[in-house]
């Protein structure tokens, strides 16, 4: 079964970023994710109208870290710590060696490339560090940026939900061919 073991946590280092532990000093640009209209569009969760809302979500996700349930980063550029996006690991079928990705980024930093170069970051310490086999995510039908990023990254779709989203899946065996 899947151990999901955060200690250390794991800093991740791209060309020109950081991915680190999200920590209680984020709660102002979490906040602004979280309240924003464009990159809330295409996510179905109750906008954060405080920055209290934004502390709340912080102390869920470390109390879910602390427990083995998943993990998130904090996106940001190497020269400067300030976070501009998050990525995370969630839903995690331990099982299966499965987990779910999911990823926000300010508008601002939209169309830089920044978040491929998360994902791709993100899904390789999946599989090589987590040991996962398999990660999912569900875009909405209608987030062709997130579906193009998912695609060019190997994401292959399985399906579609009821209610509009998408399923993609990407297996370990095919990020990483013999």
């Amino acid at each position: 079964m899947l151990q999901v073991n955060l200690t250390p946590f794991p800093e991740l280092v791209t060309k020109r970023l950081l991915l680190r532990q999200l920590i209680v000093e984020d709660a102002e640009e979490i906040f602004q994710l979280r309240s924003d209209e464009k990159v809330n569009e295409f996510l179905d969760r109750l906008r954060a109208t405080s920055i209290d809302d934004a502390r709340q979500f912080i102390d869920k996700i470390i109390t879910a870290q602390n427990k083995g349930d998943g993990v998130m980063w904090a996106i940001t550029l190497k020269d400067d710590s300030k976070l501009i996006g998050t990525i995370v690991y969630w839903n995690m079928v331990k099982e299966r060696y499965e987990a779910e990705v999911g990823y926000e980024l300010l508008p601002q930093w939209h169309g830089k490339g920044i978040m491929q170069e998360a994902l791709s970051t993100v899904i390789e310490y999946g599989f090589k560090n987590l040991g996962l086999k398999t990660i999912m995510a569900d875009p909405k039908a209608a987030n062709q940026r997130s579906i193009n990023l998912l695609e060019k990254t190997g994401f292959v779709k399985k399906g579609a939900t009821d209610n509009g989203y998408l399923i993609y899946e990407l297996k370990s065996n095919l990020f990483f061919p013999k």
